[in-house]
């Protein structure tokens, strides 16, 4: 299972620059599409089916008039996870020590994001996640630097830096929550300055990992960057796919459902493996895609497929969706036989579709029902599955 993930927003800098230029308004409290562009990034995050919830860290003086306006957006738009408001401090690193004394303590997880990005996209995030594991304590979105960087002093060049070595980080950073707190409270105890988190973990000795950021997902912090907002739409969009796939018995090939081959079951006819649900499955990501069905993708006359796992093919259409975007949020999955007995299996077959998906087991659902003795089903002369996801894409 994996541990509790929560989001901490940093909506508290003072954004010097830009705010001159808009007459006082701070960058994260610029209106966009009616809405403060903080609330940009809270939309998104909220898309991410295993967040369980967010610390927005506003400007001390100003955390009243925050809180009411944050509780007026959520009655508009209820990002579904519970929302936290907190006052920040000086430095950024006050504020997300702030954030975290917010966080719940089986938090095992968090996001430190920059209001000041607001066009991150959930498949950055994706990223992110898969790659925090027990190597690194840390995550960071990084892009190769495109210019040619020079370290200088006063009006001289003192040494020209290997580009190729060079990134440049964005937000938002992904943190096992317990490393975070740790070296924070170091931070404090030896009074070091620091602009990221990452480099609290560097100078701590923690192994920090790297994910390919994204071009679009710059800083407001410029004057000029303001035409960002215009240029920008929605993050995301919802999608639904529909899968449907039926398999008559009498053939020659062992039922197997959701990856779990069903023992003492009928015999399939089938040029695959002759796995309903996943094949139903796969038509329903691919439904949520615009990419057709599992027949344009993986047809039967070809000999390669012939007996394949269905998870194989399964992972294949995964690995579009990851290409495009696609974020899944729920899996429904019904499964309709006479024979055999499907309720035995409903629990094993739900927890490995869970990992071949790579979610949580509530993300997933696996009914079993029978026609009543009515149509093919119920003469027994085969089974059927129908499969509805629900996910986000990129509008972009």
């Amino acid at each position: 299972m994996k541990s509790p993930l929560w989001t901490i927003l940093l909506a508290a800098g003072q954004g010097t620059r830009l705010s001159k230029a808009l007459g006082g308004t701070r960058k994260q409290f610029l209106l966009h599409q009616g809405v403060p562009l903080y609330w940009r990034s809270v939309q998104t995050m909220a898309h991410l089916a295993e967040l369980k919830g967010m610390v927005l860290v506003f400007p001390a003086l100003e955390l009243d008039q925050c809180t009411q306006e944050l509780d007026q957006l959520k009655k508009l738009w209820s990002p579904g996870v519970p929302i936290v408001a907190v006052a920040g401090g000086q430095r950024r690193q006050d504020s997300v020590r702030m954030g975290l004394l917010a966080l719940p303590r089986d938090c095992g997880r968090v996001l430190v994001h920059d209001a000041a990005r607001p066009f991150f996209s959930l498949s950055l995030v994706v990223r992110l996640l898969e790659a925090l594991d027990t190597s690194v304590q840390g995550v960071i979105p990084a892009l190769p630097v495109t210019d040619t960087i020079k370290q200088v002093a006063g009006d001289k060049v003192v040494l020209t830096l290997q580009r190729h070595e060079l990134r440049a980080v964005q937000t938002p950073q992904l943190f096992a929550a317990h490393t975070l707190r740790q070296v924070h409270d170091l931070a404090e105890q030896k009074v070091w300055e620091v602009t990221d988190d990452a480099s609290m973990l560097e100078r701590a000795g923690f192994d920090v990992g790297v994910v390919l950021g994204e071009p679009g997902n710059i800083k407001i912090t410029l004057a000029e960057d303001l035409v960002m907002l215009d240029q920008k739409h929605a993050p995301s969009r919802p999608c639904t796919g529909l899968g449907y796939d039926v398999h008559a018995y009498g053939g020659n090939r062992p039922m197997v459902l959701g990856g779990i081959p069903i023992a003492g079951a009928p015999m399939v006819k089938a040029h695959s493996d002759g796995d309903v649900l996943l094949h139903a499955l796969c038509d329903a990501l691919l439904g949520c895609l615009g990419l057709g069905d599992i027949g344009s993708h993986f047809p039967d006359t070809d000999p390669r497929f012939e007996n394949i796992s269905s998870a194989i093919l399964l992972s294949e259409v995964l690995e579009l969706s990851k290409k495009k975007g696609l974020i899944l949020s729920h899996v429904d999955t019904t499964l309709i036989a006479q024979v055999p007995r499907l309720a035995p299996h409903r629990e094993a077959i739900r927890a490995n579709v869970a990992r071949l998906l790579e979610l949580d087991n509530d993300q997933v659902n696996v009914k079993a029902s029978t026609e009543e003795f009515l149509g093919f089903t119920g003469r027994k002369e085969g089974i059927k599955a129908m499969v509805v996801v629900t996910g986000v894409m990129p509008s972009r």
